[in-house]
């Protein structure tokens, strides 16, 4: 009987993966000298990978530390392999209903050490071009980037700030406000007449699990607090912040 012959591969790709499980294995944040012991991998080669997967946000490595981490790539590549996460899955449900009562479209952006990346969109209107899609990151000036810079880690805030050359007076007054009120307002932030109003689902342990944005022509989309949408959205952050 003939055996049956493995099929080729590439053992550089293969390789490079290795970098990627030994960081998954550990579930935490390694030095490169950490994974050259775990991957066995030549130095001078060892760099040559990392600097490739770091460039194409694989994996992150944090500037103070050198600390290696996994990269915002990798949320994308999930998202579209499993369909959905268990955040996605508990908050889909309140993301369809914010969908229906206001007639808006909403977005759900995940944090990482690139920014906020939307995860999941629900649309209403299938014409209205809202400049963003799934995988997309938000920039500072969105109303998602707004939460993101009050509410996540020093870490991913610092990394994203300097990526986008970006400071922000976290005592100003509306970050202050955003901090207290937990929403955030942006008037076009990707394009004309489209604005958005954006929301914090914090965990039990104040981190921050996600945001909710709502988006829409921007005559239709509240800039202030008391609007009736801004006051129904407060009530949905704390109802979805309730389940984590």
């Amino acid at each position: 009987m003939e055996t049956k012959r493995s099929k080729d591969t590439i053992q550089s790709l293969k390789t490079g993966l290795s970098i990627i499980e030994a960081i998954v294995a550990e579930n935490r944040p390694l030095r490169i000298i950490e994974i050259q012991e775990k991957t066995q991998i030549t130095k001078s080669n060892l760099y040559k990978y990392m600097n490739t997967l770091v460039n194409e946000n694989l994996i992150f490595r944090e500037q103070e530390t050198g600390m290696y981490h996994l990269g915002s790539r990798l949320i994308q590549y999930g998202m579209a392999a499993i369909g959905n996460q268990d955040v996605i899955a508990i908050t889909a449900p309140y993301l369809q209903k914010i969908c229906s009562e206001t007639n808006h479209s909403v977005i759900f952006a995940l944090p990482t050490f690139d920014g906020p990346v939307i995860a999941k969109i629900f649309r209403p209107h299938q014409t209205l071009n809202i400049g963003a899609e799934i995988g997309t990151l938000l920039p500072p000036n969105s109303s998602a980037g707004k939460i993101f810079d009050v509410f996540s880690t020093k870490l991913m805030v610092e990394n994203w700030r300097r990526k986008y050359n970006f400071s922000n007076d976290e005592t100003s007054v509306e970050s202050e406000e955003i901090k207290t009120e937990k929403i955030a307002f942006a008037t076009e932030p990707l394009i004309a007449e489209i604005s958005s109003v954006a929301i914090p689902i914090i965990s039990f342990n104040n981190e921050l699990v996600g945001i909710v944005t709502l988006v829409g022509f921007s005559s239709e989309i509240p800039g202030s607090i008391d609007s009736p949408i801004s006051l129904y959205l407060k009530q949905m952050q704390l109802e979805i912040s309730e389940r984590f």
